[in-house]
């Protein structure tokens, strides 16, 4: 297991700058991308927002989280993240988020708590729903930039593991998102809704927050929240519709 994971850093910070020169740290970039596929499900009875949700990392350096913990008794794991240094040394920062092994009807692995979050705003900005969402399996799911390379990006995906898929008694689990690659979750995985049951027909935003208690080091937090402007309609007799009349890639208060 150290072998495999001693491997697997090495490919992560394979393409990171190591000149003397440059920033002393090589840090990753989250860039949040906008929520699209909204829709409305009816589910137990509620009624539910659903999205795809995605993070990018356009920095120049991996986003990589190390959980670990002492014995197979506790419930979680306690994080840090590993930054790699320009003179070729790696930095450890601990971190406030943890890491809980999830079971569920969709996921059954260590879930990295709170890298993510999902707002619903009135256009005045006052919060009318969050997100069910229990966690992240972080992972290399898509070269985020097609066949233009950015700095630091790795030839291939490096993440690729499941973050300890059926392994509740994993005491070592490491995750994160290589430069040039994002991370997606398509609509209707476990806890990726918001409950509108109850809201009104009328104009609302939904924002997509990455990091949002800056627990991770970054080299910006300046593209941390995307957001849509939303009408959500209520025609008698079915679900209610939704649709995007606007859509802002870096900020949180999409048409108001």
């Amino acid at each position: 297991m150290r072998t495999i994971a001693a491997t697997v850093l090495a490919l992560a910070f394979a393409s990171c700058d190591g000149a003397d020169e440059g920033p002393r740290e090589v840090l990753p970039d989250l860039d949040q991308v906008a929520p699209r596929a909204l829709s409305v499900i009816q589910d137990d009875g509620r009624e539910r927002l659903v999205f795809i949700s995605a993070v990018e990392n356009v920095g120049r350096g991996a986003l990589v989280v190390s959980g670990r913990r002492a014995e197979t008794l506790g419930p979680d794991m306690s994080a840090r993240q590993l930054v790699r240094r320009a003179d070729g040394g790696t930095a450890e920062y601990p971190m406030r988020l943890r890491l809980e092994f999830v079971v569920s009807e969709t996921h059954r692995h260590w879930h990295l708590l709170g890298f993510e979050r999902y707002e619903l705003h009135t256009t005045a900005g006052e919060p009318v729903g969050d997100d069910r969402k229990t966690g992240f399996c972080l992972g290399d799911r898509y070269d985020a930039r097609g066949s233009v390379r950015i700095p630091g990006e790795p030839p291939r995906p490096v993440w690729t593991q499941n973050c300890g898929k059926n392994q509740p008694e994993r005491l070592r689990v490491l995750q994160g998102i290589s430069p040039g690659y994002g991370d997606d979750y398509v609509p209707r995985l476990e806890g990726q809704f918001i409950d509108v049951t109850d809201l009104p027909a009328g104009r609302y935003v939904l924002v997509h927050r990455v990091n949002p208690e800056g627990d991770i080091r970054e080299a910006s937090y300046e593209n941390n929240a995307a957001s849509v402007l939303l009408e959500l309609r209520r025609p008698a007799g079915a679900l209610p519709e939704v649709e995007v009349l606007a859509t802002c890639e870096a900020s949180e208060r999409c048409g108001t």
